[in-house]
Protein backbone atom coordinates (compact mmCIF):
# COMPACT_ATOMS: atom_id res chain seq x y z
CA UNK A 1 0.00 0.00 0.00
CA UNK A 2 1.13 3.64 -0.75
CA UNK A 3 1.23 6.22 1.39
CA UNK A 4 1.70 9.27 -0.75
CA UNK A 5 2.59 13.48 0.88
CA UNK A 6 2.02 15.98 -1.69
CA UNK A 7 4.26 19.41 -1.04
CA UNK A 8 2.70 22.51 -2.36
CA UNK A 9 -1.10 21.19 -2.36
CA UNK A 10 -2.22 24.29 -3.06
CA UNK A 11 -0.73 25.21 -5.65
CA UNK A 12 -2.08 25.06 -9.52
CA UNK A 13 -1.30 21.46 -9.58
CA UNK A 14 -1.20 20.38 -6.17
CA UNK A 15 -4.60 20.96 -5.96
CA UNK A 16 -5.59 18.60 -8.68
CA UNK A 17 -2.93 16.02 -8.07
CA UNK A 18 -4.10 15.70 -4.35
CA UNK A 19 -7.86 14.97 -5.97
CA UNK A 20 -6.09 12.01 -8.70
CA UNK A 21 -4.33 10.66 -6.23
CA UNK A 22 -7.26 10.24 -3.40
CA UNK A 23 -8.88 8.49 -6.42
CA UNK A 24 -6.32 6.12 -7.48
CA UNK A 25 -5.08 5.58 -3.33
CA UNK A 26 -8.13 6.36 -1.01
CA UNK A 27 -8.35 9.31 0.56
CA UNK A 28 -6.71 7.79 3.73
CA UNK A 29 -3.47 7.17 1.55
CA UNK A 30 -3.06 10.60 0.92
CA UNK A 31 -1.47 13.38 2.50
CA UNK A 32 -2.01 17.27 1.40
CA UNK A 33 0.83 19.69 2.78
CA UNK A 34 1.52 23.11 2.30
CA UNK A 35 2.33 26.32 4.68
CA UNK A 36 -1.43 28.14 4.65
CA UNK A 37 -4.58 26.68 5.91
CA UNK A 38 -6.42 24.00 4.10
CA UNK A 39 -8.08 24.66 0.93
CA UNK A 40 -8.89 21.14 -0.49
CA UNK A 41 -11.48 18.76 -0.03
CA UNK A 42 -10.20 15.39 -1.13
CA UNK A 43 -7.46 14.16 1.08
CA UNK A 44 -8.88 13.75 5.09
CA UNK A 45 -5.28 14.62 6.35
CA UNK A 46 -4.17 17.96 5.95
CA UNK A 47 -0.43 19.27 7.16
CA UNK A 48 0.86 22.46 7.51
CA UNK A 49 4.42 21.84 6.72
CA UNK A 50 7.49 23.94 5.44
CA UNK A 51 9.26 22.23 2.60
CA UNK A 52 12.40 24.44 3.78
CA UNK A 53 12.09 23.05 7.22
CA UNK A 54 13.29 19.64 6.71
CA UNK A 55 12.74 18.43 10.44
CA UNK A 56 9.10 18.87 10.17
CA UNK A 57 9.28 16.95 6.84
CA UNK A 58 11.00 13.93 7.79
CA UNK A 59 8.71 13.98 10.72
CA UNK A 60 5.58 14.23 8.81
CA UNK A 61 6.95 10.86 6.28
CA UNK A 62 8.20 8.72 9.66
CA UNK A 63 4.90 9.38 11.16
CA UNK A 64 2.54 8.52 7.97
CA UNK A 65 4.59 6.10 6.48
CA UNK A 66 5.13 7.74 3.50
CA UNK A 67 6.14 5.75 0.23
CA UNK A 68 5.95 8.73 -2.19
CA UNK A 69 6.61 12.76 -2.14
CA UNK A 70 5.18 14.92 -4.56
CA UNK A 71 8.08 18.19 -3.86
CA UNK A 72 5.41 20.95 -5.98
CA UNK A 73 6.58 23.87 -3.76
CA UNK A 74 7.82 26.91 -5.95
CA UNK A 75 8.32 30.02 -7.10
CA UNK A 76 7.68 30.10 -10.97
CA UNK A 77 9.47 32.23 -13.41
CA UNK A 78 8.07 36.15 -13.46
CA UNK A 79 7.31 36.13 -9.75
CA UNK A 80 10.87 34.65 -9.27
CA UNK A 81 11.81 37.41 -10.83
CA UNK A 82 10.57 39.44 -8.35
CA UNK A 83 12.77 38.25 -5.39
CA UNK A 84 15.73 35.68 -6.85
CA UNK A 85 16.91 34.80 -3.53
CA UNK A 86 14.25 33.50 -2.12
CA UNK A 87 13.10 32.06 -5.31
CA UNK A 88 16.59 30.38 -5.38
CA UNK A 89 16.22 29.06 -1.61
CA UNK A 90 12.67 28.03 -2.11
CA UNK A 91 13.01 25.97 -5.29
CA UNK A 92 16.36 24.48 -4.35
CA UNK A 93 16.76 24.05 -0.21
CA UNK A 94 12.96 22.32 -1.02
CA UNK A 95 14.26 19.46 -3.30
CA UNK A 96 17.81 19.02 -1.13
CA UNK A 97 15.56 18.81 1.76
CA UNK A 98 13.49 15.84 0.09
CA UNK A 99 16.31 14.23 -1.70
CA UNK A 100 18.33 14.27 1.65
CA UNK A 101 15.38 12.58 3.28
CA UNK A 102 15.20 10.34 0.22
CA UNK A 103 18.74 9.35 0.70
CA UNK A 104 18.60 8.71 4.43
CA UNK A 105 15.43 6.93 4.32
CA UNK A 106 16.83 4.57 1.35
CA UNK A 107 20.04 3.58 3.39
CA UNK A 108 17.96 2.43 6.42
CA UNK A 109 15.60 0.20 4.49
CA UNK A 110 12.50 2.37 3.59
CA UNK A 111 13.00 3.69 0.03
CA UNK A 112 10.90 6.75 -1.02
CA UNK A 113 9.92 7.36 -4.18
CA UNK A 114 10.39 11.39 -4.98
CA UNK A 115 8.86 13.60 -7.86
CA UNK A 116 9.61 16.91 -9.05
CA UNK A 117 8.81 18.81 -11.33
CA UNK A 118 10.88 20.53 -13.92
CA UNK A 119 9.80 23.18 -17.02
CA UNK A 120 10.67 24.41 -20.23
CA UNK A 121 12.25 27.16 -18.25
CA UNK A 122 15.34 25.21 -17.77
CA UNK A 123 15.99 25.62 -21.51
CA UNK A 124 17.09 29.16 -22.94
CA UNK A 125 17.93 30.98 -26.10
CA UNK A 126 20.16 28.23 -27.84
CA UNK A 127 18.17 25.81 -27.50
CA UNK A 128 16.67 24.15 -30.66
CA UNK A 129 13.28 25.72 -30.55
CA UNK A 130 11.68 23.26 -32.44
CA UNK A 131 10.69 19.94 -31.51
CA UNK A 132 13.68 20.55 -28.62
CA UNK A 133 15.27 17.16 -28.30
CA UNK A 134 15.17 15.69 -24.48
CA UNK A 135 19.23 15.80 -24.52
CA UNK A 136 19.65 19.74 -25.58
CA UNK A 137 21.77 23.27 -24.54
CA UNK A 138 19.97 24.37 -21.33
CA UNK A 139 21.24 28.06 -20.79
CA UNK A 140 18.15 29.60 -18.69
CA UNK A 141 17.93 32.92 -18.52
CA UNK A 142 15.46 33.50 -15.21
CA UNK A 143 16.39 32.23 -11.47
CA UNK A 144 13.27 30.16 -11.79
CA UNK A 145 15.08 28.62 -14.87
CA UNK A 146 18.32 28.11 -13.44
CA UNK A 147 17.22 26.36 -10.31
CA UNK A 148 15.28 24.20 -11.94
CA UNK A 149 18.50 23.27 -14.72
CA UNK A 150 20.08 22.85 -11.32
CA UNK A 151 17.27 20.96 -9.74
CA UNK A 152 17.71 18.34 -12.78
CA UNK A 153 21.35 18.00 -12.20
CA UNK A 154 20.44 17.09 -8.42
CA UNK A 155 18.04 14.51 -9.06
CA UNK A 156 20.50 12.90 -11.63
CA UNK A 157 23.01 12.85 -8.99
CA UNK A 158 20.86 11.61 -5.99
CA UNK A 159 19.41 8.70 -8.65
CA UNK A 160 23.10 7.96 -9.44
CA UNK A 161 25.65 8.16 -6.41
CA UNK A 162 22.70 7.27 -3.91
CA UNK A 163 19.91 5.47 -5.81
CA UNK A 164 17.19 7.45 -4.96
CA UNK A 165 14.48 6.97 -7.15
CA UNK A 166 13.52 10.60 -8.26
CA UNK A 167 11.52 11.12 -11.41
CA UNK A 168 10.57 14.20 -13.53
CA UNK A 169 9.02 15.89 -15.99
CA UNK A 170 9.60 19.06 -17.96
CA UNK A 171 6.57 20.73 -17.94
CA UNK A 172 4.95 22.83 -20.75
CA UNK A 173 2.73 26.13 -19.74
CA UNK A 174 -0.09 24.11 -17.51
CA UNK A 175 -3.60 25.33 -18.45
CA UNK A 176 -6.73 25.06 -16.05
CA UNK A 177 -9.83 26.53 -15.11
CA UNK A 178 -9.77 25.28 -11.29
CA UNK A 179 -6.84 27.72 -10.55
CA UNK A 180 -6.17 31.69 -11.10
CA UNK A 181 -3.33 32.36 -13.15
CA UNK A 182 -0.35 32.05 -10.87
CA UNK A 183 2.39 34.04 -11.72
CA UNK A 184 4.12 31.78 -14.57
CA UNK A 185 4.82 33.23 -18.30
CA UNK A 186 2.42 30.92 -20.34
CA UNK A 187 -0.39 32.08 -17.89
CA UNK A 188 -1.66 34.43 -20.22
CA UNK A 189 -3.65 31.04 -21.39
CA UNK A 190 -5.28 30.69 -18.70
CA UNK A 191 -6.29 34.86 -18.06
CA UNK A 192 -7.43 34.84 -21.79
CA UNK A 193 -10.88 32.62 -20.94
CA UNK A 194 -11.77 34.74 -17.98
CA UNK A 195 -11.04 37.97 -19.80
CA UNK A 196 -13.62 36.57 -22.71
CA UNK A 197 -16.06 35.22 -20.24
CA UNK A 198 -16.36 38.56 -18.85
CA UNK A 199 -16.61 40.18 -22.36
CA UNK A 200 -13.55 42.14 -22.00
CA UNK A 201 -10.96 42.80 -24.15
CA UNK A 202 -8.02 40.44 -23.30
CA UNK A 203 -4.30 42.57 -23.06
CA UNK A 204 -1.93 39.96 -23.77
CA UNK A 205 1.74 40.52 -22.17
CA UNK A 206 2.83 38.38 -25.64
CA UNK A 207 3.25 38.80 -28.82
CA UNK A 208 0.24 37.57 -31.25
CA UNK A 209 2.82 34.65 -32.93
CA UNK A 210 4.83 33.94 -29.18
CA UNK A 211 4.35 29.86 -29.96
CA UNK A 212 5.08 27.80 -26.70
CA UNK A 213 4.43 24.23 -25.29
CA UNK A 214 1.41 23.68 -23.25
CA UNK A 215 -0.60 21.28 -21.69
CA UNK A 216 -4.33 20.64 -20.50
CA UNK A 217 -4.17 19.61 -16.35
CA UNK A 218 -5.98 16.31 -17.01
CA UNK A 219 -3.13 15.49 -19.40
CA UNK A 220 -0.21 16.74 -16.97
CA UNK A 221 -2.15 14.99 -14.12
CA UNK A 222 -2.23 11.80 -15.79
CA UNK A 223 1.66 12.10 -17.07
CA UNK A 224 3.23 12.75 -13.44
CA UNK A 225 0.24 9.58 -12.05
CA UNK A 226 1.69 7.69 -14.57
CA UNK A 227 5.47 8.56 -14.77
CA UNK A 228 5.43 7.53 -11.02
CA UNK A 229 3.92 4.85 -11.54
CA UNK A 230 6.22 3.30 -13.97
CA UNK A 231 8.86 0.37 -13.37
CA UNK A 232 11.84 1.94 -12.29
CA UNK A 233 13.78 -0.04 -14.36
CA UNK A 234 11.50 1.90 -17.39
CA UNK A 235 12.07 4.97 -16.16
CA UNK A 236 16.04 5.85 -18.01
CA UNK A 237 15.80 9.80 -17.21
CA UNK A 238 16.09 10.63 -13.70
CA UNK A 239 17.38 14.54 -14.45
CA UNK A 240 13.24 15.36 -16.39
CA UNK A 241 11.43 13.84 -19.31
CA UNK A 242 10.22 16.13 -21.99
CA UNK A 243 6.33 15.77 -21.95
CA UNK A 244 4.73 17.04 -25.04
CA UNK A 245 1.02 18.43 -24.69
CA UNK A 246 0.15 21.36 -27.73
CA UNK A 247 1.69 23.95 -28.97
CA UNK A 248 -0.23 27.26 -30.18
CA UNK A 249 0.10 31.49 -30.12
CA UNK A 250 -2.02 33.63 -28.71
CA UNK A 251 -3.66 34.80 -32.31
CA UNK A 252 -4.20 31.08 -32.72
CA UNK A 253 -5.55 30.63 -29.27
CA UNK A 254 -7.88 34.02 -29.81
CA UNK A 255 -9.12 32.86 -32.80
CA UNK A 256 -10.57 29.22 -31.55
CA UNK A 257 -11.78 31.24 -28.45
CA UNK A 258 -13.84 33.85 -31.21
CA UNK A 259 -15.60 30.77 -32.81
CA UNK A 260 -17.37 29.99 -29.21
CA UNK A 261 -17.70 33.77 -28.05
CA UNK A 262 -17.39 35.62 -32.12
CA UNK A 263 -17.60 38.84 -29.93
CA UNK A 264 -14.15 38.44 -28.19
CA UNK A 265 -11.31 40.64 -28.52
CA UNK A 266 -7.29 40.40 -27.49
CA UNK A 267 -5.22 43.44 -28.12
CA UNK A 268 -1.28 42.78 -27.71
CA UNK A 269 0.87 44.74 -25.17
CA UNK A 270 3.96 42.73 -24.94
CA UNK A 271 6.19 43.06 -21.54
CA UNK A 272 8.94 41.74 -19.84
CA UNK A 273 7.42 38.15 -19.62
CA UNK A 274 7.97 38.61 -23.48
CA UNK A 275 11.38 38.23 -23.44
CA UNK A 276 11.33 35.13 -21.37
CA UNK A 277 9.43 33.83 -23.80
CA UNK A 278 11.57 34.12 -26.30
CA UNK A 279 13.93 32.19 -24.75
CA UNK A 280 11.32 29.28 -24.09
CA UNK A 281 11.08 26.30 -27.01
CA UNK A 282 7.92 26.58 -29.27
CA UNK A 283 7.07 22.53 -29.23
CA UNK A 284 9.24 19.53 -27.47
CA UNK A 285 10.38 16.09 -28.90
CA UNK A 286 8.83 13.68 -26.08
CA UNK A 287 10.33 10.29 -27.88
CA UNK A 288 12.10 9.17 -24.42
CA UNK A 289 8.53 9.83 -22.41
CA UNK A 290 6.49 7.73 -25.02
CA UNK A 291 9.01 4.99 -25.47
CA UNK A 292 9.90 4.69 -21.85
CA UNK A 293 6.66 4.94 -19.79
CA UNK A 294 4.10 4.93 -22.80
CA UNK A 295 3.13 8.94 -22.76
CA UNK A 296 0.58 10.02 -25.19
CA UNK A 297 -1.25 13.53 -25.06
CA UNK A 298 -4.99 13.01 -25.40
CA UNK A 299 -6.15 16.78 -25.78
CA UNK A 300 -5.93 19.20 -27.97
CA UNK A 301 -7.02 22.99 -28.62
CA UNK A 302 -10.72 22.26 -29.94
CA UNK A 303 -11.27 20.08 -26.55
CA UNK A 304 -9.54 22.46 -24.17
CA UNK A 305 -10.99 25.36 -25.27
CA UNK A 306 -14.41 23.54 -25.04
CA UNK A 307 -13.37 22.50 -21.54
CA UNK A 308 -12.56 25.79 -20.87
CA UNK A 309 -15.55 28.39 -21.74
CA UNK A 310 -17.50 26.01 -20.04
CA UNK A 311 -16.22 25.38 -16.71
CA UNK A 312 -15.48 29.39 -16.28
CA UNK A 313 -18.65 30.89 -16.00
CA UNK A 314 -19.87 34.06 -16.80
CA UNK A 315 -23.64 34.66 -16.73
CA UNK A 316 -23.39 37.45 -19.49
CA UNK A 317 -21.96 35.66 -22.28
CA UNK A 318 -23.67 32.76 -24.38
CA UNK A 319 -21.42 30.11 -25.73
CA UNK A 320 -21.73 30.12 -29.83
CA UNK A 321 -20.86 26.64 -31.09
CA UNK A 322 -18.60 26.68 -34.19
CA UNK A 323 -19.69 26.10 -37.66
Amino acid sequence: MERILVIGANGQIGNELVDALVAQHGADNVIAADIGPRSLFGARRYEPVDVLDSNAVAHCIENYGVTQVYQLAALLSVTGEQVPLKAWTLNMNGLLNILEIARERGQSGKPLRVFWPSSIAAFGPHTPAVDTPQLAVMDPTTIYGISKQAGERLCEYYFSKFGVDVRSIRYPGIISYKSPPGGGTTDYAIAIFHAAQRGETYPCYLGPETTLPMIYMPDAIRATIELMDAPAERVRIRSAYNVAGLSFNPRELAQKIKQYLPQFGISYEPDSRQTIADSWPHSLDDTYARADWGWHARIGLEQLVLDMLANIKAPRCELHQAA
